[in-house]
């Protein structure tokens, strides 16, 4: 970019975006804390990550979700209605939810306000009662919700996708649960999955915005150090082998009255970690992460087989998946499964050339700082990094990373990471009609939309 000065052209070179200073500490029973100051707004935002997520569910298929949405239905020091009345008085928002590794606690308050609030957090996350009855009101709504799902396959798509991909692994847990397993869960699950589960060794606070970290420092270990370490160590499960796929299977699954057919077509895909992570992102890009990427070009702009097609990696801590992800009219199923596939076979044949990589790495440095412009946006990341292990190096030294990647490494990672063969497919749409169409693609599973093949 240049600016005219006097006559005279100057050159303004964008600085490359560094992550901002933060501190560290770790209070005696366990729990990480990082503290990032950030004083633009007078706001703090919040990110607690807690391992209790859906890989410890077992055979409670959406007990981690059902007990992280109980902990905000009463604690010790207030009832859910002080909850929600103390919350809104001073306009801050705290929700709770599990994925499928881990739970956390999200909270956005007025740096004013953070005596208040963060004693209230203090009560959710320590000191959660689990009232019977407001734990089956909230049963009752997350069974609504499952039913629901079956409504929009693409909200319920990833999950049929994860168990038909992870098999018996813990990443093939259901985070939402199935309308069954839900059904006959009481608080007394609940609180033991607490128990179990919510601790503070292997947890982690982080907090930025409108503070003083010495300060904020002395406030959180007042607060937080009156939580007991467990002393149970849970086998990490998720570290557990993952099973390679070695032939092509088709999970159909029934939806009668569908007049189009939802699919995903992957593979295992890389862990978070993944020293590759930053080129395999850029390649996902141009391939199918955003509206130009060739997958969106072939089957939508120049087939018209469908609204938008993409590709994502879904990455874990010990592990991943690769999707292709789209819907068709039930007629145009098999053309739109093919040029699917013709797209992914093309990236193998004829690789990338310098004009589109460029476009690639481009338009991701451009996405990469409005990632972090808010005091949530840096807290969640401050959580990604704790769980993912990932250092300061991530960050400040993404665009560097992006730069370097070149024509010769890029249709390295392709070969490496891209799946080409046996290839795990789900279809969601009306079987009668499409049935013999999924057969072509691999060994044949089918079936209905209220089940799953673990159940």
């Amino acid at each position: 970019m240049a600016l005219l000065l006097l006559g005279a052209p100057v050159i303004v070179v964008a600085q490359s975006f560094q992550l901002p200073d933060y501190t560290s500490f770790t209070l005696e029973n366990g729990l990480v804390v990082n503290l990032m100051e950030q004083h633009d707004v007078p706001v703090i935002g919040l990110t607690a990550i807690l391992p209790a997520g859906a890989i410890y569910d077992a055979e409670k298929a959406g007990l981690a979700a059902l007990t992280a949405d109980a902990l905000k239905l009463g604690t010790k020091n207030y009832s859910k209605t002080q909850l929600d009345e103390a919350l809104d008085f001073v306009g801050a928002s705290v929700y709770t939810s599990a994925r499928k590794e881990y739970a956390s606690l999200n909270a956005k308050f007025a740096a004013k306000d953070k005596d208040e609030v963060l004693n209230i957090i203090k009560d959710i996350l320590i000191y959660p009662t689990f009232d019977a009855s407001a734990f089956d009101t909230e049963k009752n709504r997350a069974l609504v919700a499952i039913e629901q799902q079956k409504e929009s396959p693409r909200r319920i798509i990833d999950s049929y996708f994860d168990v038909l991909l992870y098999g018996d692994h813990v990443y093939g847990n259901i985070p939402q649960g199935t309308a069954a397993t839900v059904g006959a869960l009481n608080a007394s699950d609940a609180e033991e999955f607490y128990k179990n589960n919510y601790s503070p060794n292997g947890a982690s606070l982080n907090i930025v915005g409108d503070f003083s970290s010495m300060e904020m420092k002395t406030m959180i270990s007042n607060l937080f150090s009156a939580w007991k370490k467990s002393s149970n160590q849970n086998e990490n499960l998720a570290s557990k082998p993952l099973s390679i796929p070695t032939v092509s299977n088709v999970l159909l699954v029934n939806k009668e009255d569908a007049k189009e057919t939802t699919f995903y077509i992957g593979a295992l895909g890389v862990g978070r970690n993944n020293p590759d992570f930053v080129d395999i992102s850029i390649i996902n890009t141009l391939f199918g992460g955003r509206f130009t990427s060739m997958l969106n070009d072939e089957l939508r702009v120049n087939s018209g087989l469908t609204y938008g097609a993409r590709s994502r990696f879904e990455s874990l801590k010990y592990g991943g998946s690769f999707a292709i992800s789209t819907f068709t009219a039930n007629e145009t199923t098999e053309a739109a499964l093919d040029k699917a596939l013709e797209v992914l076979n093309a990236l193998h044949s004829k690789g990338l050339d310098e004009k589109s990589l460029t476009s690639a790495k481009n338009y991701v440095k451009g996405q990469f700082p409005p990632r972090y412009e808010t005091v949530m946006d840096l807290s969640g990341l401050l959580g990604d990094m704790f769980w993912y292990d990932l250092d300061k190096t991530y960050i400040n030294t993404f665009e560097k990373k992006v730069d370097e990647l070149d024509l010769k490494k890029a249709n390295e990672i392709i070969e490496t990471y891209f799946p080409k063969d046996t290839l795990q497919i789900v279809l969601i749409g009306k079987a009668s009609e499409i049935k013999e169409i999924a057969e072509k693609y691999g060994n044949l599973n089918q079936i209905e939309i209220n089940s799953y093949p673990k159940e």
